[in-house]
């Protein structure tokens, strides 16, 4: 689903005009023409932007914003009038507004707006997010999903937060089993508590006991302090098994123990201690499958397999993919300190039309990995090229740097001299030079860079022109100037 960008504004010319502006930006448009409506509209259907009219009839922009901040919608808006008083602005600004244009504003000054108000908002909720789950209180609202798989399996996990009743989560690796397992934390009754996750499958088998149940001062070797063990850590909060497919069975046993009693007994201690938790156990493997082939005990599956649910793939909810990845990208522009202000449309439509085998932790991880690369303030395709070499129709090629320099027969002396001390960039060279070794003229050179920049961009031409750092009716003069206007125009029709 597009971003949803909301309207609000009582001149009818106006309102049109915006909204075939926001659709041409590529976001979805929904008009309101009084502040009321607005209001309405934002509760029913939400958005992800505003572009609010201050001055109205009835309810005014100021009048909106005091009513959003009193309701807690807490959702970005950019104010437009046709005054553009400083006091308008501090008053639009003090009433909570992120962004100010005067009317009749540009549509490049809109876009600009909207995708500055969008970064602003992903990045604040992701956040908030970050503190929610430091605290342990991150809860179902911060997984909102739009797939239909996803919500079901939501809707389970609200009725198993309101108990203790044991929960078994079960998921292809990176789905995010360890977040949905968070939020139902989040929203029950231990929210704040501890939540103490432990890898099985990353425990060494003779140090499963000690890790789970803890140990006593000198109770084997190298135990030289007393260690409380996970289930004490997790007494009065959550205690979330990972990977409990790969437990030993020697291990099984004690943790089945364990759970029907209430108490672990430590190693080396004189005596059992009680704990007060709530399990919450995640596998990746079929846990049935494991009991079939001898792997599991039968007795531990039935006291895991209490309520069980199963967290599609990321491939399955591909309505998820936007969001995911937005939030992604705010929060590693603002960890790098990257000035990345979104993902452009064509990157977004590769990144939903990929299958994701690694799930919601490949995104993740290619995110950040895109966010590192980026030059621009926006994410291309560029910075996606394994992702893109794998889906039909987006293909970045990378010309491969030759590893001899190819110098011409004939290089002119100040060129000679300066291949000579240092050629950093071969290549670079049979970028600047004719085929006689003569340093190419400022117009030829030009003429290379924008014939590069249309096929690069694929004739996108607002693209073209800002990453020339040039206006576009710039690049139309010169693109007549060297002839090329015919071939602009042809990119333009395809």
């Amino acid at each position: 689903m597009s971003t949803a960008v909301l309207i609000v504004d009582d001149d009818p010319v106006q309102r049109r005009l915006t909204e075939a502006a926001v659709r041409r930006f590529g976001f979805e448009a929904r008009v309101a023409e009084t502040g009321m409506d607005g209001l309405a509209l934002l509760r029913s259907e939400g958005a992800d932007v505003v572009l609010l009219d201050m001055v109205m009839p009835g309810l005014d922009g100021l009048g909106v914003l005091a009513e959003m901040r009193r309701t807690g919608l807490d959702t970005p808006v950019i104010v437009q009038t046709s005054n553009g008083s400083i006091d308008a602005v501090v008053n639009a600004m003090r009433a909570g507004a992120v962004d100010f244009v005067v009317k009749p504003a540009g549509a490049e000054r809109l876009q600009v707006s909207i995708k500055n108000a969008l970064r602003v908002d992903h990045l604040e909720e992701e956040v908030r997010r970050m503190r929610r789950r430091a605290s342990g209180v991150l809860t179902f609202k911060d997984l909102a999903s739009r797939s239909p798989d996803m919500e079901r399996v939501i809707r389970l996990a609200e009725r198993a937060a309101k108990s203790t009743i044991p929960v078994l989560i079960e998921g292809e690796s990176g789905v995010g089993k360890e977040v949905l397992a968070r939020a139902i934390q989040g929203s029950g009754d231990r929210k704040g508590k501890p939540f103490v996750i432990v890898n099985c499958g990353a425990i060494p088998e003779n140090l499963v006991e000690s890790t789970l149940f803890g140990h006593e001062k000198g109770a084997f070797t190298g135990a030289t302090e007393k260690h409380a063990g996970k289930f004490v850590e997790a007494s009065g909060g959550t205690l979330f098994l990972d990977e409990i497919g790969e437990l030993p069975l020697d291990a099984q046993v004690k943790l089945l123990r364990a759970l029907q009693e209430g108490e672990v007994d430590p190693v080396g201690g004189k005596r059992p201690v009680r704990v007060d938790i709530r399990l919450i156990s995640a596998t990746n493997r079929s846990l049935l499958d494991l009991v079939k082939q001898g792997k599991f005990r039968e007795d531990l599956f039935y006291r895991l397999n209490v309520f069980p649910m199963t967290l599609p793939p990321l491939r399955a909810r591909r309505e998820d993919v936007a969001e995911l990845a937005r939030s992604f990208c705010a929060r590693f522009a603002a960890e790098e300190g990257k000035r990345v202000r979104g993902i452009s449309q064509e990157a977004m439509a590769l990144l939903t039309r990929y299958p994701w085998p690694g799930n919601v932790r490949q995104l993740e991880n290619a995110l950040f990995r895109a966010v590192v690369l980026a030059d621009g303030d926006e994410l291309t395709v560029a910075e996606f090229p394994q992702i893109a070499a794998q889906v039909e129709g987006f293909d970045v090629r990378i010309p491969a740097l030759p590893s001899q320099p190819a110098l011409p027969a004939y290089v002119p002396e100040p060129v000679r001299e300066l291949v000579r001390v240092e050629v950093r960039d071969p290549h670079a060279l049979s970028l600047v030079t004719e085929e006689t070794g003569e340093i190419k003229t400022m117009d030829v050179l030009e003429a290379d860079i924008i014939r590069f920049a249309l096929q690069f961009y694929r004739g996108r031409m607002s693209e073209v022109s800002r990453r020339l750092g040039i206006g576009r009716s710039t690049l139309y003069r010169k693109l007549k100037d060297l002839g090329l206007e015919g071939d602009e125009k042809a990119e333009d029709a395809a």
